[in-house]
């Protein structure tokens, strides 16, 4: 039998912090919700970098083959003796080919909220450019941070591939905009990753892939609470669903309850009614037009610009305007 006193202590040390904070306010809401940066635990990290596999998930292809084809444009954005600082780093596969355009860059500073990932992906880098200052940095990025104080007097470049932008609400994305622009400081460079709007067959089925994965990287968000939080939800008596709302430009997802169920998280009760989703994420398309609007509204300039052949997705370097 477990230990009822360390499992309570437990428990109430847990809803003492955010995550236990973010997902009673997010289930008690109406409707329901959840952070989509709460997907990245060690398991979720693992279940996205198998969805940049996938056939129908074409984000980190097309991403990956403009950056290999501009890599030496891109870096020379960064400039010598820089830091390049990216936001929400996961694996490195993007950065290395940046990494290896711009030999003369001084410091990498992956910043992410993932510990265990951070600290192997860091180990892996040091050992391939043992030349490069790589400061790890344990955070969301979202928040405000302290970046490392070795780079403070370094000319930075902010990088946020992976069109991770789309997460965010409108209004939120402009105020990510504007918060890296203050973090990065004057003159900075930001190089971001923008996913493009496009028919929506092939939008609803890179968010909806036929093996499954990215129901099960849904799905873990309700794992992690079980694991975490001491919730007991029936990850059977949901589904995964994903579609493309072309009135709000933007995929949705949603776990769907398939019954009336009541669950427990953290000591509290959640009811749930047969057919009633929780909302875990938004990803929205922009056009090459309103990013770039959006970025002027937040502090920044676009200098230069990288789309695949087909249109598909878009890498902008934007400057930072005067403070």
């Amino acid at each position: 039998m477990r230990n009822q006193a360390g499992v309570a202590r437990r428990f109430r040390f847990a809803e003492d912090s955010s995550f236990a904070t973010d997902v009673l306010a997010g289930l008690t809401a109406r409707p329901k919700r959840l952070s989509p940066k709460y997907f990245y635990d060690e398991a979720g990290s693992r279940l996205f970098e198998q969805i940049t596999e996938l056939p129908e998930y074409y984000p980190t292809r097309c991403e990956i083959a403009i950056l290999r084809a501009h890599s030496a444009e891109i870096a020379n954005f960064t400039g010598p003796q820089g830091a390049l600082v990216e936001f929400g780093s996961g694996s490195t596969r993007k950065v290395r080919i940046l990494l290896a355009a711009a030999p003369l860059l001084a410091a990498y500073v992956p910043v992410d909220i993932s510990s265990e990932m951070l600290a192997q992906e860091a180990a892996e880098l040091r050992r391939d450019y043992p030349q490069l200052a790589v400061i790890p940095v344990e955070a969301d990025f979202t928040q405000p941070f302290r970046l490392p104080h070795a780079i403070m007097k370094l000319p930075r470049t902010g990088f946020f591939p992976g069109s991770t932008i789309g997460n965010f609400e409108p209004h939120d994305a402009a105020a990510f905009l504007r918060h890296a622009g203050r973090m990065l400081g004057r003159n900075a460079t930001l190089i971001i990753g923008v996913d493009l709007i496009k028919a929506p067959n092939i939008l609803n089925a890179a968010y909806d892939d036929a093996a499954g994965v990215t129901a099960k990287f849904n799905m873990n968000v309700l794992a992690r609470i079980n694991r975490e939080l001491g919730g007991d939800f029936d990850l059977d008596a949901f589904s995964h669903e994903a579609f493309y709302n072309s009135e709000r430009r933007r995929i949705e997802m949603h776990l769907a309850s398939r019954k009336r169920q009541k669950v427990k998280v953290a000591g509290r009760t959640i009811e749930f009614r047969a057919g009633e989703t929780i909302h875990t994420e938004n990803s929205y398309k922009y056009t090459i037009d309103s990013f770039r609007a959006l970025a002027r509204g937040s502090g920044w300039i676009p200098a230069s610009l990288w789309t695949d052949p087909q249109g598909f997705f878009s890498v902008h370097a934007l400057t930072a305007t005067e403070p």
